[in-house]
């Protein structure tokens, strides 16, 4: 196991609580928050696609917009995302736009992923800004959350 440091179990445990929130409207349970440089909680989303009937309205993109209204600024330039799923390609390239300095995930996205397994566009030196990415944090319950809602699914 990568060693990270603890606020990261911290904010993850924010991150599932959010995905857990995903129960009541069917969708697929991720989570995000999104973090200022001190530590403060400055916006939070889980999957609503289906409560919105809307296709871009993940946990991602919902951080990211409730973190710009709080901060009033797009340039989410001191920000850490946190989210328990690896970003998809729609997903890393908000990141990307909101300039978005490190996102942390906790379970791989093997058939979508965008920042490191199927994809790396969260890192590619082509494009004009990159953000670091963490991977792994509380792996086993983040992806124990997509395991059972799959699972009910089949």
């Amino acid at each position: 196991m990568i060693a990270h440091p603890p606020e990261l179990d911290d904010w993850m445990g924010l991150a599932l609580a959010e995905a857990d929130a995903c129960r009541v409207s069917g969708d697929v349970p991720v989570g995000a928050v999104a973090v200022d440089a001190a530590g403060r909680v400055v916006g939070l989303g889980r999957n609503e696609r289906e409560l919105r009937r809307d296709p871009t309205a993940h946990a991602e993109v919902l951080a990211l917009r409730a973190a710009a209204e709080t901060l009033g600024d797009w340039h989410l330039t001191g920000v850490t995302l946190v989210v328990t799923l690896e970003p998809c390609p729609m997903c890393a390239g908000a990141i990307l736009a909101a300039r978005v300095p490190r996102v942390v995930f906790g379970a791989w996205d093997a058939k979508a992923g965008a920042a490191g397994s199927v994809y790396d566009i969260a890192r590619d030196r082509r494009l004009p800004h990159r953000t670091e990415v963490v991977a792994g944090v509380r792996e086993p319950e983040c992806r124990a959350r997509l395991d059972d809602f799959f699972a009910t699914r089949r």
